[in-house]
């Protein structure tokens, strides 16, 4: 499982991280663009990919993430469910949401 704890010391490892209220959520932003929300309450994350690392993703994962089921997942938005989300690929997951949203070359690991 991860933790609210763990995802912000996960997130905020990257520049310029803020951390919002976005409704029921909290979202992680840089640049004023979200990049990731944390739901406590239904145990999940949604991420922003490219629609071809949503694809990635959601076939490398098996059943734990997956486009949200309406428009804003076939722009690329996809959950994750954070009990049982592998961590290493949950660390790539955040590096390749982070790079999506600031549009730049990212070199983490």
């Amino acid at each position: 499982m991860i933790t609210l704890d763990k995802f912000r010391k996960l997130v905020f490892a990257f520049p310029e991280v803020k951390e919002m209220p976005h409704f029921e959520k909290i979202s992680f932003r840089v640049k004023n663009k979200i990049f990731a929300t944390f739901d406590a309450k239904d145990e999940e994350a949604v991420l922003k990919f490219s629609k071809n690392d949503q694809e990635f993703f959601s076939s490398a994962s098996g059943s734990c993430v997956y486009p949200i089921d309406n428009k804003w997942g076939q722009q690329g938005w996809t959950k994750v469910e954070l009990n049982s989300v592998n961590l290493n690929l949950f660390k790539d997951m955040l590096i390749i949401a982070y790079c999506e949203c600031t549009k730049e070359t990212c070199r983490f690991g």
